[in-house]
């Protein structure tokens, strides 16, 4: 199988995707940051100087996911037509668990855009957090569920 990106010379191109139909596509990301118990007390009992740090990094993440063709390169400009960010406390970590869903009814996937909502969601956390903090670990991308299209659908067991 060839890597969809490069032309037969090897050089990077962007995917014509102009005779594949308009289908319902979605696809969910996850990622998490781990962190110090007391900071994880500090976000989740509301005490961060910043603000809402989980509320914060949930509108980061919804922006995110439409400006990712503004951050790779070859990612094509799409009308998405969902973005949630669902972030769950995990105290066992300590830290947020963070799913990202994005819906679009098009040519192409969306992949790349839950991916890129859930790690910004991640780092905007992070951003937040970090005077109290700077030893937080993020982990865990990776697309859990991707559904429509030619390939169709892709789900981690």
């Amino acid at each position: 199988m060839a890597l969809s990106h490069f032309d037969a010379q090897g050089d990077a191109h962007m995917v014509d995707v102009s005779d594949k139909p308009v289908t319902s596509r979605i696809a969910v990301a996850e990622s998490h940051i781990r962190m110090k118990r007391e900071t994880f007390d500090i976000i989740t009992e509301g005490r961060a100087k910043k603000g809402d740090v989980l509320g914060v990094a949930r509108l980061a993440g919804i922006m995110a996911a439409k400006r990712t063709p503004d951050l790779i390169p070859l990612c094509h400009p799409l009308p998405i037509t969902k973005v949630s960010i669902d972030l769950e406390p995990d105290a066992t970590l300590p830290g947020i668990r963070i799913t990202a869903t994005v819906k679009t009814t098009g040519q192409t996937g969306v992949e790349m855009e839950a991916l890129t909502a859930a790690s910004v969601t991640a780092l905007t956390i992070y951003d937040m957090s970090k005077a109290v903090d700077k030893s937080m670990e993020v982990g865990g991308l990776r697309v859990v569920l991707k559904d429509g299209g030619k390939s169709g659908r892709y789900e981690v067991s």
